[in-house]
């Protein structure tokens, strides 16, 4: 029976980074003899456009009848004035990835040795950098009770901050064995110096160590996590903090890497995991067949490897991937001096070439 994977391409460039990574799960599925059947629905800006509301309730149950969901992006300017709930971010993300349990984002940090000088940190400071960064996904301020007053002289406003022990646990405990299966050492990121909840995250993870005594834990703020990612990005193997820290952490991270747009990542956790590059919508570029595609096109290979146990077609499209950026093929944010600059289309095609050859 084929296995089934709700699409939703989103916002801006989302439509035209989603369909290549489409192409190439249909053939590293047909190479291996699976069979996946893809189903289309509405998200974001472009589900609220159409239905009044960035999430529908048909897109949420496509999702939970679905064994994987692969999404684009989501936003843009165009939504930015709605209510908060309207907003694509707030109002679709944000519950999907709720309704869905979906409480760990696995957001790999690796440089393909081709792209080392294309970041803007030394090429020796990120030659051969593997991390992988593991961020909670539904607690924390995102999550909080959040309010708006009006007082003399203008507004207070609130956003809360909470976690449950249950929360950290099961998401460090999850650190912790991917921790086991890598270089074996785990980094836990916080504030404890200032915050209640740091202070309570780092004391727990800190009791779960004595269950791990392979893993190498340490401890880290979140400022000098910041500062030590541009120093010295590999000194780390894997990192685990808390929604907003590790939202931010992620995007200068993706920097280290020559680009946000080679980043994919998964969300998992809950019913159906959901897989997609860490970008944006990239209005800017949307339509003009700019966008890099490498992202969403390794976020099918995350899919493979972790929804449907399939490591060898998800290592043939790394390697295919590879093989690309070997030929000198880039798109314009990795574009380097004497390679050739391609479009997403053509990016998309050639890595679909070398995948089928």
């Amino acid at each position: 029976m084929a296995k089934k994977i709700a699409v939703l391409p989103g916002d801006g460039i989302g439509a035209e980074i989603v369909p290549p990574a489409v192409k190439v799960l249909k053939a590293a599925a047909g190479k291996y003899g699976h069979e996946f059947e893809f189903r289309w629905g509405l998200i974001g800006g472009a589900a609220y456009d159409e239905t009044g509301h960035p999430l529908p309730q048909e897109t949420l149950d496509l999702c939970r009848e679905s064994d994987a969901i692969l999404l684009g992006a989501v936003g843009g300017p165009r939504w930015d004035n709605l209510p908060v709930h309207l907003r694509p971010e707030a109002g679709a993300l944000l519950p999907l990835r709720k309704q869905l349990g979906l409480y760990a984002n696995l957001r790999p940090v690796k440089v393909f040795p081709q792209l080392a000088d294309a970041s803007s940190l030394k090429s020796e400071l990120v030659s051969g950098l593997d991390i992988m960064v593991v961020r909670e996904l539904t607690g924390g301020l995102y999550f909080g009770e959040k309010k708006k007053e009006e007082i003399p002289g203008g507004y207070r406003v609130v956003d809360t901050l909470v976690y449950t022990t249950d929360e950290i646990d099961r998401v460090a405990r999850l650190a912790f064995a991917l921790a086991e299966k890598r270089g074996g050492k785990l980094t836990s990121v916080d504030k404890a110096n200032v915050l209640e909840s740091s202070r309570h995250w780092r004391e727990y993870v800190q009791g779960l160590a004595e269950e791990y005594p392979n893993v190498e834990l340490e401890h880290m703020y979140v400022d000098n996590c910041a500062m030590q990612l541009v120093r010295a990005p590999k000194q780390f193997d894997v990192l685990v903090t808390e929604n907003m820290f590790g939202d931010i952490l992620t995007d200068l991270a993706a920097q280290l890497t020559g680009s946000i747009g080679m980043l994919p990542s998964a969300s998992i956790g809950g019913e159906a995991a959901l897989y997609e590059p860490i970008h944006g919508s990239a209005p800017d570029i949307a339509g003009k067949d700019l966008a890099n595609p490498l992202a969403t096109i390794l976020s099918a290979a995350m899919m493979l490897r972790i929804t449907f146990n399939m490591e060898e077609a998800a290592a043939d499209i790394e390697q295919a991937v590879t093989a690309v950026l070997d030929k000198g093929y880039r798109t314009g944010d990795i574009m380097q001096p004497g390679m050739k600059q391609v479009g997403t289309k053509e990016m998309g095609e050639l890595v679909l070439e070398h995948l089928s050859g």
